[in-house]
């Protein structure tokens, strides 16, 4: 039975890899020439002469240098930015206003702030109260045992543990013979 089913496993491979053979040959294109087509050669034309314009010479590197030191030494005319100050506008703005308002205030005094003030009249007021201590009186503290017995949970007693520490224990020996005829099979 069990070469039946290796051979059958052979069988199903081989299968499998003829079809996977003739399914590429089959998609494989049969009208795909396989040479690459030539490249078109690139040739630089010069550009055509237009009636009328004469052909532009090129130039050498001295004379491009000196082009380009000529047109340094020389002074470019740029046309001057007119001044223009805006500090006579301001005067005249401000001789229009009546009164000018000031944002800063230099009478500021700190000890006027009413936050400033509730602070200061609480630390005064701190040291007349009476204490915690003062206050506490013994009489009012719940002194009650196992009031917090309530939140505990109650543990369960495991089964396994306790026969564990039943064939520990000597005198559990007749209990682990007992439990081990209970437990073992006769049949």
């Amino acid at each position: 039975m069990r070469d039946f089913q290796i051979w059958l496993y052979v069988l199903v491979g081989v299968i499998y890899l003829l079809t996977r053979f003739f399914k590429k040959s089959a998609q494989q294109p049969t009208d795909v020439p396989d040479t690459r087509p030539e490249k078109p050669e690139k040739r630089f034309e010069p550009p055509s002469v237009k009636p009328g314009v004469p052909p532009s010479k090129t130039l050498t590197f001295e004379e491009l240098l000196k082009e380009i030191t000529e047109s340094k030494a020389q002074p470019k005319a740029q046309p001057k930015a007119e001044y223009v100050d805006y500090d006579d506008e301001i005067e005249e703005e401000i001789q229009e206003k009546d009164e000018i308002q000031d944002l800063e205030d230099v009478d500021y005094d700190y000890k006027k702030d009413k936050v400033v003030v509730e602070y200061e009249q609480a630390k005064r007021q701190a040291f007349l109260r009476p204490s915690l201590e003062e206050t506490l009186n013994i009489k009012d503290t719940d002194t009650r045992f196992a009031k917090f017995k309530v939140f505990e949970t109650a543990t369960q007693s495991n089964l396994v543990d306790r026969y564990l520490t039943d064939f520990y224990d000597p005198e559990g020996l007749r209990k682990a013979i007992v439990m081990s005829e209970i437990l073992q099979r006769k049949f």
